[in-house]
């Protein structure tokens, strides 16, 4: 049987982390919670390449799709869909290409709007190969989608790119999360380090070299909005048991990825197909 995600995230991530702990088999034999538990002292094991992680990705992806050992949300992410939720014409099947999320979760969503909620990590290179194709979407999506990203919470190392995330959302400059992709995946530079100045000092960096004072990002980097909008993230990763990314949520009732579709184009589309069938009801 494969080890679940949390415990292969917890290899993978053991030298990228920030304060990730210097044993990584203890940390993989622990619990999922431990992601969350204290930081242990600085690894002095140096940052992965862009290559080592998506390798780690593709490995923690592909063990997300095999694992079928039963876990805490396992009866409900097999629940039976009702035939009046599934979509028409049978071009997606149900627990194939979406599954239900039981029960449903509210959303931010106003009344005659329907809530896209898309679940990245920085440092995915699955979801910066997504990111394209949701930009090209919002130029032209439906006016009565709400779309929403999320930053995934799993560890040390997702949580300090999810700092760096909600900073920019926090000073308006959503623009740069593309930005902040290609950093990391095409010019190599994590934007993370081994302690939380550095990491610091090299999102600022980041951040100056595209338009972002210094003072204004200080400000908002440990600011009352970005750690609400942190503490909001962990509350949606309990609440969706997220286990693996990117993850596309429709108004809280269905959940799919590019792993279930098969293809960017085909998750646009099924989001596309969702959200107007959410629309009609």
């Amino acid at each position: 049987m494969l080890k679940t995600l949390p415990a292969l995230l917890a290899i993978a991530m053991a030298a990228l982390a920030s304060s990730c702990s210097q044993k990584p088999a203890e940390t993989a034999a622990a619990a999922p919670e431990a992601a969350a538990a204290p930081a242990a002292p600085a690894s002095t094991q140096a940052a992965p390449t862009p290559a080592d992680i998506k390798r780690a990705a593709d490995a923690t992806q592909e063990s997300a799709g095999a694992d079928d050992s039963p876990g805490d949300s396992s009866l409900e992410r097999v629940a039976a869909m009702p035939e009046n939720s599934q979509l028409p014409g049978g071009r997606w099947k149900a627990g194939v290409d979406y599954k239900p999320i039981v029960p449903a979760q509210p959303t931010t969503a106003e009344p005659g709007q329907v809530e896209v909620l898309e679940i990245l990590w920085l440092g995915c290179p699955h979801c910066a190969d997504l990111e394209p194709y949701i930009q090209a979407w919002l130029k032209k999506k439906p006016p009565y989608v709400k779309f929403v990203q999320e930053h995934v919470m799993w560890g040390p190392a997702h949580r300090a790119h999810a700092r760096l995330f909600y900073t920019l959302e926090s000073l308006g400059r959503d623009d740069l999360v593309t930005k902040a992709f290609d950093e990391i995946h095409h010019r190599g530079n994590m934007l993370i380090s081994q302690n939380d100045d550095q990491t610091l000092q090299m999102q600022l960096a980041f951040a100056k070299a595209n338009g972002i004072s210094d003072a204004d990002f200080k400000r908002e980097y440990n600011g009352f909005a970005v750690n609400t909008r942190l503490q909001r993230a962990e509350e949606l990763m309990r609440r969706y048991k997220i286990e693996s990314v990117p993850r596309i949520i429709i108004n809280g009732k269905y959940e799919s990825g590019v792993d279930m579709v098969g293809s960017q184009e085909k998750m646009i589309a099924l989001i596309n197909d969702l959200a107007a069938a959410e629309k009609s009801r």
